[in-house]
């Protein structure tokens, strides 16, 4: 006896048997559709990061971390320095930071200079270092240089460089 059947789940019967395909992802401001990245709690990156794709880190990252959109847990940490688009720290970073948007939430501790076009800082939360607002209309800024990335692998590890940008 079956438990579900297509009507009891409300699922339409397409004739294969099958559930139906799931509805498409909305597509994100840099125009993937429906991609991120993880580094989860158990995870310690020891390197750079470059993304291209949103990242939400929940680990340890002892690097410089290059993304579009980034989400910092409140137990993750970051030893390096964090260059965004949109980004909402909750963790800590011993390192500058150069977002566009960011939100800093309560539980964050940045030990590092901040520069930033926009911000919100939640009561609670903690800066050692110097605010620097850059205006919209300014050249560019640290967090409009995306440095190339490659990679290589072998059976046990990914292993992604960061070319160096150049300075504009």
């Amino acid at each position: 006896m079956a438990i579900f059947t297509s009507s009891s789940r409300g699922d339409r019967d397409n004739g294969s048997g099958l559930p139906p395909a799931p509805p498409p992802m909305p597509q994100s401001a840099n125009g993937r559709r429906g991609m991120f990245s993880v580094i989860g709690p158990d995870m310690v990156i020891t390197g750079n990061i470059a993304a291209t794709a949103d990242l939400h880190i929940d680990g340890r990252v002892d690097g410089d971390v290059n993304c579009a959109n980034l989400v910092q847990g409140n137990d993750s940490r970051i030893h390096g320095a964090v260059r965004a688009e949109n980004a909402r720290l909750g963790g800590s970073i011993e390192g500058s930071v150069s977002v566009r948007q960011l939100t800093i939430e309560r539980a964050a501790r940045i030990t590092g200079d901040v520069e930033y076009e926009s911000i919100a800082i939640e009561t609670g939360a903690s800066i050692d270092g110097r605010l620097k607002h850059v205006a919209a209309d300014t050249g560019t800024r640290a967090f409009d240089r995306t440095p190339p990335v490659t990679t290589s692998r072998n059976d046990e590890v990914v292993q992604f460089t960061t070319a160096t940008a150049t300075p504009a």
